[in-house]
Parts: structure tokens; sequence; C-alpha cells
């Protein structure tokens, strides 16, 4: 994945619940439908063969979304007619599926699009996603968040725009319990980027 990024972690995921964030993400202009070919392709996530294309029917591309067969699945999204940025969904620790997108790649303009759409399908997503990471630099790309939103164990160095974890988490991570927060149901919000969430 490329340096900003926007990675969310749920709970009990399902084909039902891949289809559901995904529709929302659709509603909100990110879809992954090429605008020219129509066409939705995996991106092969693994080194030697990285980049590499599979065209896939809507049903299939669901069904592996649900992480039904596979451990993590790889894809674009582009925005509207616009650029397109890299989605990986794998399975994370204790049952949790990250859903990690890579807003980094594109210009400001759509970035804040994407960032705002995401976070407003994440949301609606919010039973059962037990919080989310936003980095529009990268900065915290070498931070364990799996270690931090699932666990609240593992330590932060630098700070991202802003970081949401369960109640339970916030109260139990040492350094996190040192700092002002907002709460945003179910979540407890931390960082400058609070306010434009």
């Amino acid at each position: 994945m490329s340096a900003g990024f926007f990675h969310s972690y749920h709970l009990g995921w399902t084909r039902l619940d891949a289809a559901t964030l995904l529709g929302d993400l659709e509603a909100e202009g990110l879809r992954p439908a090429h605008p020219v070919t129509g066409r939705t392709v995996l991106v092969s996530l693994d080194h030697p063969s990285s980049g590499a294309r599979s065209p896939v029917t809507r049903e299939q591309f669901l069904s592996l979304c649900g992480l039904q067969r596979l451990r993590e699945v790889g894809f674009r999204l582009w925005v509207d007619e616009g650029p397109d940025l890299l989605v990986r969904i794998r399975r994370a620790r204790g049952g949790v599926v990250a859903v990690e997108f890579s807003v980094g790649e594109l210009p400001t303009v759509e970035r804040e699009r994407a960032v705002g759409a995401i976070r407003r399908s994440v949301g609606r997503a919010s039973l059962l996603c037990i919080g989310f990471v936003v980095d529009r630099s990268g900065a915290t790309a070498g931070t364990d968040w799996d270690g931090v939103v699932i666990e609240g164990s593992a330590p932060l160095g630098p700070w991202p725009d802003a970081v949401a974890v369960r109640e339970e988490i916030a109260a139990g991570h040492p350094q996190l319990t040192a700092v002002e927060s907002v709460a945003i149901s179910p979540w407890r919000v931390f960082g400058s980027a609070v306010p434009s969430l």
C-alpha cells in the first residue's frame, strides 16, 4: 500500500457485510468497476505477481471480498471518472477483518473526497466497525495498527490524523488514556483531524 491510508476494522465479516460496505462506497462515488470498461478486476498483492489483474463478475467479486475462501483480496476503487485507489481486505487478529484504503495515491481534492466517503460508509457500519485509522501522509505506516485498534497493546510513535477505538481499548491503552478524545458512538476518537470527521 502507498503512503497515505484509511484502515477500518470489522467484526463478524461476511459476504453481506462486504456487499453492504461496497454498496455504501459506490453510493458515495467510489466504484470497483472501471469507468471506461465497466470491468471489476482483482489486483494481486503478493510480491512475485504484484499488480497482476484478474477480471471477475460482480457475484465473484462480492464472494471474494467476503473472504469466504481467501485470507485477503485486493482491488481498485475509482473516484467517479477520475483516479483510483488500491484497497485490501484481509483477515487480521482475533477474527477481525481489516479494510485498507491506500488514499495517498490520490490528488488532494480526490483524496479528501475519498476519505470523507470512506468515513461515512464506515460510520453506517459502526455496529460492526470496532475502529479506524486515518493517516493522509502515511507517517504512521510502521505502527502496528492491528495491535492498537484490536488489542490496545501496541505503542504509538507518530500520531495519525485520527484513530478511533472502542471505549475499553481507549481506557486500557497507556498512551490513549493520557490524551484528549471525542466520543463518537461507538468509538473514542483521537487526533488532530477529529473535528473534520
